[in-house]
């Protein structure tokens, strides 16, 4: 297969071997890989862009407390950059990518933000314990909670997943976010907001991600029934499905020769960078949803519909 490619605004022609024209799509990345999770974003070619320049705050986070998991990087990070504009303080809890991470805190104290960075495994109850201990040590409080963290990997068949694999896989995406929202729990009054990340794989049911789409389905059951337990509370539960957004994630599940082509199929015809995603987590962790719980938002570029 042959690619005509560099990146910017512009859409690149993709060939077989034939010389066959069989899409056109825009291509954000090259072929690369990373060995496994967690995968660096600073190793990524070419960056993500997660902030958006153009983007103004206006106070709609004003003296919030949020925890994102995961926001070293890829999606969190990009959230964590909105939030603060929009006048949040901001946790992040991550497992060990310490380079991105403290990448993350001084991008957001440049722009005049607080950052805590908690290092740690979610998979471990005592940490979420400790998450809920220190930021309520820092700030007070806690306001809004993004359940982000989470890994994926790719292989062909169900037999090649691995017990190890598939343990690992719903302790990081399901027990994770299951512990620290219970821990965060008594500590959100009214108006609070909860924000879990699920996938448009699960909703299409990607053949070489069973064991990740598992935990995907299991987290849009987990916010449905969570917001009917918390709605009278004034706790609103929500989920946002996103398709191909270029983060580490992906050059650390795929193999290298896939990465052009992710987000092809997508109507839009193209991936997103982590930026396009950040006001949708704004507008669910703000009034603007205030009449919003249970709900799965689709930010996917078409490649689902309905």
């Amino acid at each position: 297969m042959n690619f005509n490619y560099c990146f910017g605004n512009d859409c690149y022609k993709y060939f077989d071997k034939t010389g066959l024209q069989l899409t056109e799509y825009q291509i954000m990345a090259p072929e690369q890989s990373q060995p496994g999770q967690p995968a660096m974003e600073y190793l990524m070619d070419p960056l993500p862009i997660f902030d958006n320049p153009n983007y103004k705050g206006n106070g709609k986070l004003k003296d919030k407390v949020a925890i994102i998991t995961g926001a070293d990087s890829g999606l969190g990070r990009a959230a964590a950059v909105a939030f603060v504009k929009e006048g949040a303080k901001v946790v992040i809890p991550y497992y060990n990518e310490h380079e991105d991470a403290n990448f993350t805190k001084k991008y957001i104290e440049s722009l005049g933000g607080e950052c805590l960075l908690l290092s740690g495994d979610i998979v471990d109850k005592n940490f979420s314990k400790y998450i809920v201990e220190e930021t309520l040590k820092r700030f007070g409080k806690i306001d809004i909670l993004v359940n982000n963290a989470g890994v994926q990997y790719q292989q062909d068949n169900l037999n090649a997943i691995s017990d190890e694999q598939f343990d690992r896989t719903m302790k990081v995406n399901v027990y994770g976010m299951f512990y620290l929202t219970k821990e965060v729990l008594p500590h959100l009054n009214s108006g609070a907001s909860i924000i879990n990340l699920t996938s448009v794989t699960t909703f299409y049911g990607d053949p070489q991600l069973m064991d990740y789409v598992t935990t995907k389905g299991a987290i849009v059951g987990f916010t449905r029934s969570l917001a009917r337990n918390l709605a009278l509370k004034n706790i609103r539960v929500n989920a946002i499905a996103p398709g191909f957004f270029w983060t580490p994630l992906q050059p650390g599940c795929w193999v290298k020769e896939k990465i052009p082509s992710l987000g092809a199929d997508a109507a839009m015809a193209r991936g997103a960078m982590p930026y396009e995603l950040a006001p949708t987590f704004v507008f669910l962790a703000s009034d603007d949803s205030s009449y919003m719980t249970g709900q799965v938002i689709h930010n996917n570029g078409g490649q689902i519909m309905g």
